[in-house]
């Protein structure tokens, strides 16, 4: 199943499911059993009689709504992995001053997120904090479950279900401060959608291309099972001492092909179109202004 938040003609918002070109809008039967939106949604999703509710939901054509991020916001940072391919190990030496070789154990940080940017939002970027705005399509896990200390072998029961995302990032920043935090952390610099897809409509783990475009040209290639830490790996590790909580963002890491990697680097300006894309998910479309 795919679920959905999006912009009717009339400009209200609404939520609900994606089949085909058929948007289900359960937004009204929700609210009256008290779900006001689809984070709302996945917090209490166990609860919800969702049959019932794509029953009495209206039907809109695709075509005639405007798909937003899944979430306007995150429910806490989002939780990031750096250095989870191999190939991008390689690429990122420049970047800062830590040794390169394959991480021994997950490499977190977080992005400080005041909106995720939606599926065809434009992204500002601030002319006078950053000079180097980087991409970085990732496979972004929806936790759908509470869980601490989870098993690896328990972990797919904890993921609602998977998204686009892209981690835009200020090098710049990055290397200034010699850490990541406030480098991702700028205002709209996570971009998420365009739907969030249940487990059950993908296998596990998922095994699907991922890739991203600059103005009609490939960056980024990869596939999201060829994780150096894969995603029960990670919320094994993570959920140590740690509580996971429905609706929260995990974004499991970048291929090879960033803008920081080339020579010189080939960092986004305005105008410029990035396309953050996965095979069965769909695709964000980011025009930078």
């Amino acid at each position: 199943m795919k679920w959905a938040t999006f912009t009717r003609p009339d400009g209200t918002a609404g939520f609900g499911t994606l089949a085909e070109d058929v948007i289900t809008d359960i937004t009204a039967p929700a609210a009256a059993g008290g779900i006001g939106d689809l984070l709302a949604l996945v917090q209490d999703y166990a609860n919800c009689p969702v049959a019932d509710w794509c029953r009495a939901g209206t039907r809109l054509s695709l075509a005639d709504v405007r798909l937003e991020a899944p979430f306007p916001r995150a429910l806490r940072n989002v939780i990031c992995l750096g250095k989870n391919y191999k190939e991008h190990v390689n690429e990122i030496k420049s970047l800062i001053d830590m040794p390169m070789d394959k991480p021994e154990a997950p490499i977190y940080f977080s992005k400080m997120v005041n909106r995720f940017t939606g599926p065809e939002d434009s992204l500002t970027l601030p002319s006078g904090a950053t000079s180097a705005a980087d991409y970085e399509v990732e496979l972004a896990v929806i936790i759908g479950k509470e869980g601490k200390d989870i098993a690896p072998q328990e972990a797919w029961s904890h993921i609602f279900g998977y998204s686009v995302g892209n981690d835009y990032s200020a090098r710049d920043l990055q290397t200034a401060h010699r850490q990541w935090f406030h480098g991702k952390s700028l205002d709209g610099f996570c971009a998420l959608g365009p739907v969030i897809v249940t487990c059950d409509d993908l296998a596990q783990p998922p095994a699907l291309t991922i890739e991203s475009f600059v103005n009609g040209e490939r960056r980024q290639t990869g596939r999201t099972d060829a994780l150096i830490f894969d995603i029960p790996a990670i919320l094994a590790d993570f959920s140590k001492g740690t509580t996971l909580y429905p609706g929260d963002v995990i974004l499991t890491g970048t291929p090879a092909g960033v803008g920081a990697g080339f020579n010189p680097p080939r960092f986004l300006k305005p105008g410029d179109e990035v396309i953050s894309r996965i095979e069965g998910i769909g695709e964000l479309r980011n025009v930078m202004v």
